[in-house]
């Protein structure tokens, strides 16, 4: 996907191209990502990740010829990526050590709601329009009626209640992060930018997993082969193209239709689960897909109005 679009239809039809596969490829990360972990410790799995990500778009981009990134736009960089994939992603991971999926699910659908009200009050965004916020509580409303079973398992320790702050803050990290990446000294192209933030949020990842001790009783021949597949689509499909078309998006469309993919991806995640691995799909999980999918349409709506 290029910057520059020949026309406002050309860029609509990127925009939505860009936004399933934000919404398909992403939702498929939560299977991915507990199977991963099975055999790969939690933070060198991540490390594995986006490192790998980001050296093999750095290649294609220097073999493209693409200017070589300032030491500001590596800072740059480096400042979303602890935001975005170290501080959001990794603490989401930890989170779903204590916490049921499903759970981490609907606590990182709030990010919407975080990215509407920190663009409004610390970014200089608009404030949210009225059909805006009806949407967003449609969706998360929709993210409740999905996950509805698991929240009634919630049995409310410590290390849980950890969890569900940890899942929080991790939210909240992401929402933050993604609103600073728009304004951030990064690259012009996007995929450099995508090839910087993984890096570096890579090389994070692997001192995390070295300073936790990780590599103490870790071989790379423990890894299965179910894990092994899984962290290829996490690297193709979750870093290379997934985040890809999520850092084209922040820079090409408003953040607010960006941040419905918190709706759509759990959404995606139960159908995977039911499709892949034999999880139960019951009729109110259908009904709730269909709320969540309503909640979007509006959210888009209301922006098309606005425009």
């Amino acid at each position: 996907m290029q910057q520059q679009a020949s026309s406002p239809q050309t860029l609509r039809l990127q925009i939505i191209a860009a936004l399933f596969a934000v919404y398909f490829f992403w939702g498929g990360t939560y299977l991915a990502m507990k199977v991963a972990i099975e055999t790969i410790p939690p933070f060198l799995m991540g490390g594995l990740r986006f490192f790998t990500a980001g050296a093999l778009v750095y290649l294609w981009e220097w073999r493209k010829g693409t200017q070589h990134p300032v030491k500001s736009q590596w800072l740059s960089a480096a400042m979303v990526s602890t935001l975005l994939l170290v501080l959001s992603m990794g603490g989401l991971v930890w989170a779903q050590q204590f916490i049921p999926t499903s759970i981490a699910a609907i606590i990182f659908a709030t990010v919407p709601f975080w990215m509407a009200l920190i663009d409004w009050i610390f970014h200089g965004g608009n404030r949210p329009r009225p059909l805006v916020i009806l949407g967003l509580i449609v969706g998360f409303c929709g993210v409740i009626l999905l996950v509805k079973n698991s929240v009634t398992q919630i049995e409310g320790n410590s290390l849980e209640w950890l969890g569900y702050l940890v899942a929080t803050l991790a939210a909240i990290s992401w929402a933050w992060g993604s609103l600073c990446s728009r304004t951030s000294r990064l690259p012009e192209s996007p995929f450099m930018s995508v090839a910087l933030q993984n890096l570096t949020g890579g090389a994070c990842y692997f001192l995390l997993s070295l300073l936790l001790g990780e590599w103490a009783n870790f071989s790379f021949g423990t890894i299965s082969m179910s894990s092994t597949l899984s962290l290829i689509y996490l690297v193709i499909f979750g870093s290379l193209i997934g985040f890809g078309a999520y850092i084209w998006l922040l820079k090409s469309t408003d953040s607010t239709i960006v941040s419905t993919y918190a709706y759509a991806n759990p959404v995606v995640a139960v159908f995977l689960g039911w499709l892949l691995a034999g999880e139960q799909l019951t009729s109110s999980d259908t009904f709730a897909a269909a709320i969540i999918l309503c909640a979007v349409i509006i959210i888009t709506k209301a922006q098309s109005i606005a425009e």
